[in-house]
């Protein structure tokens, strides 16, 4: 298996007491609360912590998108993987992805993979996502548009990074008279592509794809929930004809290690309990609008949704649930290796800070975790097996 550090920079000084006037910690909060002096502390500290956590010898790091929110700070995630493109000297860097339904010019995301694919000499994952609900909300688009502007952007840029130009590109959204990309990526054909999302069976069906193969990421699913997506994307690649393997599954969690479980526990609660409780708190309504997804997914989406978004989580429910990983390094050693067999994943992008957690507990859960989790998975290989 292999391990990266996810970072959702949130806004961490946060004053948790905005619920008693706002619904939610996106869309709606006001950026009064936000403090730019803070601000360029948490920005360069989250830096330092991606950096470290190259330093002690993750597969990768990991930023990604959100707009108009305190849960991240991260509305144009390549600023961010271009500040680490120099310093990050070892791990790959990977950008959770890009929201290509929001984007009025799709190639500004191909120019851009490609100048990071192409500074880090090809140490570069493309991740590209629909976006959830509260994206469409602050960019004025149409969620009815969603699945078909997120697949023809894709087809462009993929069409971009791959066949030589100038060539024209006439699509229902978008037209071109001229694709014709400089520069080129480094990677050929292409660099690895990675879908993150939270349960649709379209953007499952339509990664297994054998065109495609790409990775799909699940995120913030309970572990009954992680592996039935699994088994979906399984089945679907039976389908298909082939066979899927680990290195196309992975999963999103957050972690915290420390010396002992009561230790991990005592020191993780608030903070585990605020990431779920205030920063990831939203409507149905942000997450899913009107015509953003079919019925059948909307019947996954809001199950997970509503264990999610709204619900008074506790550290002891996300940690039963297996939405939150709590421990010594032996007892995430050990649930790990449960999560490992029963989902059959090949990726796990480690959330190693949340909400509010500071930097020196941060700290040393990513050292924990590098020096006494993560030697125990290299190079295991599981096939996946839900009951």
């Amino acid at each position: 298996m292999k391990f990266y550090s996810f970072h959702l920079m949130p806004y961490g000084a946060l004053d948790l007491d905005y619920v008693e006037k706002h619904v939610s910690a996106s869309l709606v909060l006001p950026n009064s609360y936000y403090d730019p002096q803070i601000g360029h502390q948490l920005y360069n500290r989250y830096l330092d912590e991606l950096e470290l956590a190259d330093e002690l010898g993750f597969d990768g790091v990991c930023v990604n998108e959100h707009h108009q929110s305190a849960y991240g700070l991260m509305p144009t995630p390549a600023v961010m993987a271009g500040a680490l493109s120099r310093s990050v000297k070892r791990g790959k860097i990977c950008i959770l992805g890009r929201a290509l339904p929001l984007l009025s010019n799709p190639l500004t995301v191909a120019e851009e993979y490609a100048m990071l694919d192409n500074i880090t000499g090809g140490r570069f994952i493309a991740g590209f996502v629909r976006g959830i609900g509260v994206e469409y909300h602050a960019t004025g688009v149409n969620p009815t548009y969603s699945l078909e502007r997120f697949h023809e952007a894709h087809d462009l840029i993929i069409r971009a990074w791959t066949e030589e130009g100038p060539f024209p590109f006439e699509g229902k959204h978008y037209s071109y008279q001229y694709v014709n990309l400089w520069p080129r990526p480094f990677q050929q054909p292409h660099p690895d592509v990675w879908i993150p999302s939270g349960g649709s069976l379209e953007t499952i069906r339509w990664a297994s794809d054998p065109k495609r193969k790409y990775v799909y990421l699940n995120v913030y699913s309970n572990i009954d929930v992680a592996c039935g997506l699994m088994d979906t994307y399984r089945n679907c690649a039976e389908a298909y004809g082939y066979t899927a393997s680990s290195e196309q599954l992975g999963m999103a969690l957050p972690i915290y290690v420390a010396e002992t479980d009561a230790i991990a526990r005592r020191e993780a609660k608030p903070h585990i309990e605020a990431f779920f409780n205030r920063f990831l708190r939203m409507t149905n309504e942000m997450l899913l609008p009107p015509g953003y997804t079919s019925v059948s997914s909307l019947k996954t989406l809001l199950i997970t949704s509503r264990e999610t978004l709204m619900a008074n989580h506790s550290l002891e429910a996300v940690d039963k649930l297996g939405m939150f990983l709590v421990g010594s390094p032996e007892t995430v050693r050990e649930r790990l290796a449960e999560f490992e067999q029963r989902l059959g994943i090949g990726h796990l992008c480690a959330i190693m800070q949340f909400g509010s957690l500071p930097h020196a507990q941060t700290k040393r859960n990513l050292e924990l975790f590098a020096q006494e989790v993560m030697p125990h998975f290299r190079a295991k290989v599981t096939a996946g097996s839900c009951p």
